[in-house]
């Protein structure tokens, strides 16, 4: 097949596009050039949207011995990804903005970039595995290293772009990517994995939202009150704030019982942000909207949902209807917030995913 092996400037994806063509597909490297003033994004170890992340990819498909691009898609990334980050936030939701890149950048700006100029597939270094099962379709599983599994951002694929997709390393942990590098002659063998969000520069969240967002903040301050309504603090805007959060509230006083206090709720046209004990945060239901479906779509499924990047399964009863979806937690979830993703899995396999639109708390 000839294949477009996207190439991140990591290790993940260097092996990928390594492993691609020792598969025997003829092999293209390109490098996604998401920021049109890529200093402006992550710099150093931290990013995956730099120069010498750039450079770095480049070097690698030069060991490999493969042909390298950069494809510009700044356009589509801040309009698609940044865009809607800010949105969300304004909103008093918590985006997954890895999760947007995923559906709306690598697997269907690229993809059909790549499928326009007659390429079969799009291969990266994500941590999953596809193969084909006994209905024909091809189904997306976990990968064997679970502390790398990245299964969850790969919810939103749907059945046309998992069949034009290729996840080498999904069988492999990595400390065997790591180690292959090495004896590849990667120089990114030893380079520490991207984290945290590649747009924010520094990894302030609510500093860069308070600056891009501007006019467009619903509030630029407010309360942060107690679940009786007792102002206990202000803040400086409640774009500042997610569902669950506990660190810099800053609050005036201590609560009564003496016990940490945690962002309930976040109502924007208003200002205010409610603060409570952590119990307060359980949920045992949810409902999801904008779901899509790795396959065929279920009608009532008993799985397990994902509710994080990095967060546990949970076992959970699945209703799909023409309005959404509707989930039940068999057991209680904490600090989840409408503009997560929930994905469903079926064993190790992914069904698909939804954005939740509300959470429905457990009864006091």
């Amino acid at each position: 097949m000839r294949v477009i092996a996207a190439m991140s400037g990591g290790v993940d994806s260097a092996v990928a596009a390594a492993r691609a063509v020792e598969a025997g597909h003829h092999v293209t490297g390109i490098h996604l050039a998401l920021s049109r003033n890529p200093a402006s994004y992550r710099s150093g170890a931290r990013g995956c949207c730099t120069i010498e992340d750039s450079n770095d990819a480049r070097r690698a498909a030069d060991v490999i011995g493969i042909p390298f691009y950069v494809w510009d898609l700044s356009e589509r990334f801040h309009e698609d990804v940044v865009e809607d980050f800010m949105d969300e936030y304004a909103a008093g939701r918590t985006p997954n903005p890895c999760l947007r890149c995923n559906e709306k950048i690598k697997f269907a700006a690229v993809l059909d970039r790549a499928l326009g100029l007659g390429f079969d597939a799009v291969a990266t270094g994500h941590y999953a595995r596809l193969h084909t099962g006994p209905d024909g379709l091809v189904e997306m599983h976990r990968a064997v290293d679970h502390g790398k599994d990245q299964s969850y951002v790969l919810g939103v694929l749907d059945q046309q772009q998992l069949r034009h997709s290729l996840f080498p390393l999904g069988d492999s942990t990595k400390a065997d990517v790591r180690r292959e590098a090495a004896e590849r002659g990667l120089l990114v063998a030893d380079k520490p994995d991207s984290h945290d969000i590649c747009f924010v520069a520094d990894g302030d969240n609510a500093g860069w939202l308070r600056e891009k967002l501007g006019d467009r903040a619903p509030n630029h301050g407010g309360a942060i009150v107690d679940e009786s309504g007792e102002v206990v603090g202000e803040h400086t805007g409640t774009y500042g704030f997610t569902i669950g959060q506990r660190k810099g509230l800053r609050l005036g006083r201590p609560a009564a019982d003496g016990k940490p206090r945690f962002v309930l709720d976040i109502e924007p046209v208003s200002g205010t942000v409610t603060v409570g004990p952590r119990e307060r945060l359980a949920v045992h239901r949810l409902r999801g909207i904008r779901p899509r479906w790795c396959g065929t779509v279920p009608g009532r499924l008993e799985g397990t949902v994902q509710l994080r990047a990095h967060g546990e399964e949970l076992p959970a009863r699945v209703d799909v209807g023409e309005d959404g979806v509707e989930i039940e937690l068999l057991e209680p979830a904490y600090g989840i917030a409408p503009g997560q993703a929930a994905v469903v899995y079926d064993g190790t396999r992914v069904v698909g995913s939804a954005t939740i639109a509300a959470a429905e708390r457990v009864p006091a």
